[in-house]
């Protein structure tokens, strides 16, 4: 991982880098915030900043969102002032560690930031399969097409393929093109001269120059826009890219990996993503198959969850009943490993002390809370009948955010599964739709594929 020391942590910042390199981090080092955000702005990557405190950290997290520069902020300062850490927290950092650096506190926060990286695991033949292909063409140079269903895996083979190539000690760089806006992702990609748009305040290399060297992940690339698939194809295909406001070409080296839980074929045949590129980004295809359809991880990834939450949570190791595994292995599992992984944490969570048993497991996202008992509600001149007074009681006590979802979720079984005809009765665009429905994948909540009744959610 890529780790940049920001300040002088009160001359600490010597045995803080040594413990972070010998834990396998490159590390580099700015002294104020301002040559932070200019090294981030010209392409120089980090995956975690650890700030000295006595800096304006809330200032720091304002500049990176603004400029869309989404990495985790670690404050750190001598001793244990409380109202620093506060003050820490409350501006944006994720963690507050105290000084003198202790070598397992950094090394906890470093394998937290990197856990995504962890190596993929599987005993079924099927995937395999899968993976012995992978391991073939990541030695290459060749454009890969991840395809699969939501929650199977794709980043994580993306950074398998990473990690097994010869760009393993550059940067590898991801982007989720349906995260962004379509009026951003441009400028996100291919950076801006200062003064190229409104609000464009630097000069900032974008995600290809910052990768260059190593690898670029295009996460959902059937989103992107039609426009902006043109000039993704001359970066392709010449190997050069131009910065919005920029007055000459800029060479690149990077291997190119996209995903897509889409049909790519049927999005070609549709006129939405271009032939062209199509043929371009699938040099190799890789399909990883559903969870359902690899029966043999099933109790593999269901122990390692456990084994994970449990020492994440500071429990006791747990086992898994017989009648737990039975239920595991019937269930369909629409959200794959995803949703295993966030069945398993409440499994633990709510389980007895050393064993997790069939009940303790809620599967199609079960809620957690017993249902309410009917509220009597008195008649009034404002709720004149009873049908009122249920609705006022459906929603009292309930969040916005859930009633946003129980909306959207209802108003996509109301049409089977159609996000455009859905986004039109909401009144949302296609985009803002379907990126709530993949936060509400990333929670582990069900969200039926076009075509399919919603069937139970949390």
């Amino acid at each position: 991982m890529r780790l940049m020391i920001v300040g002088t942590l009160s001359g600490h910042i010597t045995a803080a880098g040594k413990i972070a390199m010998d834990r396998g981090a490159m590390v580099f080092h700015a002294e104020t915030l301002d040559m932070a955000l200019s090294a981030l702005r010209g392409g120089r990557g980090a995956d975690l900043l650890m700030v000295d405190v006595a800096l304006d950290i809330a200032q720091l997290c304002e500049s990176l969102t603004a400029e869309r520069i989404h990495l985790p902020v670690v404050a750190c300062g001598v001793g244990t002032d409380a109202r620093a850490a506060v003050r820490a927290i409350r501006g944006g950092a994720r963690e507050y560690l105290p000084l003198p650096p202790d070598a397992e506190l950094i090394a906890a926060v470093l394998e937290a930031v990197t856990e995504e990286s962890h190596a993929i695991l599987t005993q079924d033949p099927r995937m395999q399969r899968v993976m012995r292909l992978a391991d073939q063409v990541a030695a290459s140079d060749a454009s890969v097409l991840i395809t699969g269903d939501s929650g199977t895996g794709k980043e994580l083979m993306a950074r398998h393929l990473h990690r097994k190539s010869r760009r393993s000690d550059k940067p590898f760089v991801s982007v989720n093109c349906a995260a962004i806006p379509e009026t951003l992702l441009e400028s996100e990609l291919f950076g801006h001269e200062k003064g190229a748009f409104t609000g464009a305040v630097a000069r900032r290399l974008g995600k290809f120059e910052e990768a260059n060297g190593g690898t670029l992940l295009l996460d959902e690339i059937s989103e992107m826009d039609p426009r902006l698939q043109a000039k993704l194809l001359r970066a392709v295909q010449e190997r050069e890219i131009d910065r919005l406001g920029g007055r000459k070409p800029v060479k690149i080296d990077i291997r190119l990996i996209t995903t897509a839980n889409r049909d790519m074929e049927e999005q070609v045949r549709k006129g939405l993503f271009r032939e062209d590129l199509y043929f371009r980004l699938n040099v190799v295809n890789i399909h990883l198959p559903s969870l359902r359809q690899r029966p043999q991880d099933i109790p593999l990834l269901a122990e390692h969850f456990v084994r994970k939450f449990c020492e994440q949570n500071g429990m006791a190791p747990k086992a898994l009943a017989p009648d737990a595994l039975a239920a595991l292995a019937r269930h369909h599992w629409r959200g794959n490993v995803r949703e295993m992984e966030n069945t398993m944490h409440r499994a633990v969570l709510f389980s007895g002390e050393t064993v997790i048993t069939a009940d303790d497991i809620m599967l199609s996202g079960a809620k957690l809370e017993p249902q309410q008992q009917p509220v009597d509600v008195p008649q009034t001149d404002e709720q004149p009948d009873a049908e009122a007074a249920k609705s006022a009681t459906g929603l009292v006590g309930r969040t916005v955010a859930e009633v946003e979802r129980d909306l959207i979720l209802e108003t996509l079984d109301h049409t089977l599964g159609n996000r455009t005809h859905a986004a039109n009765i909401l009144g949302i665009s296609i985009r803002t739709l379907r990126n709530k429905l993949k936060q509400y994948s990333d929670e582990g909540i069900s969200v039926p594929m076009p075509r399919e009744p919603v069937r139970a959610y949390l």
